[in-house]
């Protein structure tokens, strides 16, 4: 009964982990196909007097080579090698929370907190993940 709890519990994190990397190929292909529509629908990429930031497009399409490759990397790989992405996965998404954090003031509060919880929702999913890995 209990090895039976501990499969549930380890498969909806399993799951969970598949959804975060699924999650960052269909963003990182809108941000590599649209960059500037991906952009706007995240509250950036403007300066004050409206016009589009210089260089908006390249930086947009370096963001969605990482999720591609961060996603891709976990759902093509197996055993230790997946170990392996979910761990990359999870510094890269506490860097971006403290960078979402960082920015506090100086973006609008939405884009911000919005974020911030989506890294720092990643980041909780991939450190349980790692932990369980590391007990196991």
């Amino acid at each position: 009964m209990a090895d039976e709890k501990e499969n549930v519990k380890s498969d909806r994190l399993d799951d969970a982990v598949a959804a975060v990397a699924r999650g960052r190929l269909a963003l990182g292909a809108a941000a590599f196909a649209a960059p500037g529509l991906t952009v706007k629908l995240m509250g950036l990429g403007r300066s004050a007097d409206g016009a589009a930031d210089p260089g908006r497009d390249y930086v947009t399409r370096m963001f969605a080579a990482r999720e591609i490759a961060l996603g891709a990397g976990y759902l093509l790989s197996r055993g230790p090698s997946r170990r392996l992405w979910v761990r990359l996965g999870l510094a890269v998404d506490a860097f971006d929370t403290v960078a979402a954090l960082k920015s506090r003031g100086r973006l609008p509060l939405w884009v911000t907190a919005g974020g911030a919880a989506i890294s720092a929702g990643a980041t909780a999913v991939g450190a349980a993940k790692v932990a369980r890995d590391l007990v196991r």
